[in-house]
């Protein structure tokens, strides 16, 4: 007599709150740059910034690789880490800090949040990653939160053409850049990616350098700290730690996360900068929260051409449990 085993209880993988705590760490840590370059940028011009930012974030993630000994990733990533070294790491961090100079803060915000859309559309066009309606429900309602939030934050400062163009350019060369990165992620690790599209980055902004040398004399020291910040933690861990959860799941869902971004900023805002936040600004970091719950959650009526690929363990145990279950 044959009997049936006992189905195994289901619990998450450690890999999905790891994949989780990473996101939400990145998330924190990208935030935070906004209270640094608002800081830093009064004294640093936007490619110098990028470059002290990109220098130091290159010799922290270069350090770490040597320690553990990772060595070069494999010869699959070198497209990715290229393409995403000069556009995610170069371009768009100058082409951010010049545009924030041009623009209002909100206006800013609410054009560089154009970027996941456009990550989740690259995806599902380069990637094939499917576009499921929690995603779309959920960044339509972050998205309108994140204008909502560039709203409250706006001022009186003017916003020029160029300023508007730089700040457009900064959302494509974004999810261009995360949409090419994706695929080396399956060729090496995060650390791996990073450090060597970080160092591509910085050699992209090497014309800067003479830049970066005269304003860095005449600097104040809390300047210079924040320009350090951002290299060591906004630039070195967040990146790691995004590589790691991108790794894990699609660059849309990814994408949408980071509509978290301005609900966050707007707190750290009123903590450290005592910059209290309007109604309009709290409701519009709700709304981002929100649309972020939903494009994480996922159904429970099992896997859809639309969700993203699981790990190759998780796949494995599957695959053991139905043949003892046959």
């Amino acid at each position: 007599m044959t009997t049936t085993p006992t189905p195994l209880p289901v619990s998450p993988p450690a890999h999905h709150w790891r994949a989780t705590a990473a996101a939400c760490t990145t998330v924190v840590l990208w935030a935070s740059a906004f209270v640094s370059i608002r800081s830093a940028g009064e004294t640093y011009s936007p490619g110098a910034l990028a470059l002290g930012r990109l220098l130091t974030g290159a010799l922290v993630l270069g350090a770490i690789l040597l320690v553990r000994r990772e060595g070069l990733p494999g010869r699959g990533a070198w497209r990715g880490i290229v393409t995403s070294g000069v556009l995610w790491f170069g371009l768009y961090m100058v082409a951010l800090n010049w545009g924030e100079q041009e623009v209002d803060a909100g206006t800013a915000a609410m054009l560089v949040n154009i970027g996941p859309i456009l990550m989740a559309l690259m995806g599902a066009r380069m990637l094939g990653e499917g576009l499921p309606r929690r995603l779309l429900l959920g960044m339509g309602i972050s998205f309108s939160g994140a204008v909502v939030v560039g709203l409250a934050m706006s001022g009186h400062g003017s916003s020029s053409v160029l300023g508007v163009a730089l700040c457009l350019l900064a959302a494509v060369v974004y999810a261009l850049g995360v949409v090419s990165q994706k695929p080396a992620l399956a060729h090496g690790s995060s650390l791996q990616i990073n450090t060597f599209g970080c160092v591509i980055g910085a050699v992209a902004c090497l014309p800067f350098t003479g830049v970066l040398v005269s304003e860095a004399a005449d600097a104040p020291m809390s300047a210079t700290l924040n320009m350090i910040y951002l290299g060591v933690f906004p630039t070195a861990l967040a990146f790691t730690t995004w590589g790691y959860a991108l790794a894990r799941t699609t660059a849309g869902r990814m994408g949408a996360t980071t509509y978290a971004v301005p609900a966050i900023v707007v707190l750290m805002a009123w903590v450290l900068l005592d910059e209290v936040p309007t109604l309009l600004g709290v409701l519009g970091g709700l709304l981002c929260l929100a649309g972020v719950a939903v494009s994480r959650s996922r159904q429970r009526t099992g896997a859809t051409p639309g969700d993203p690929a699981r790990p190759v363990e998780e796949s494995r145990h599957d695959e053991e449990r139905q043949a003892e279950r046959a």
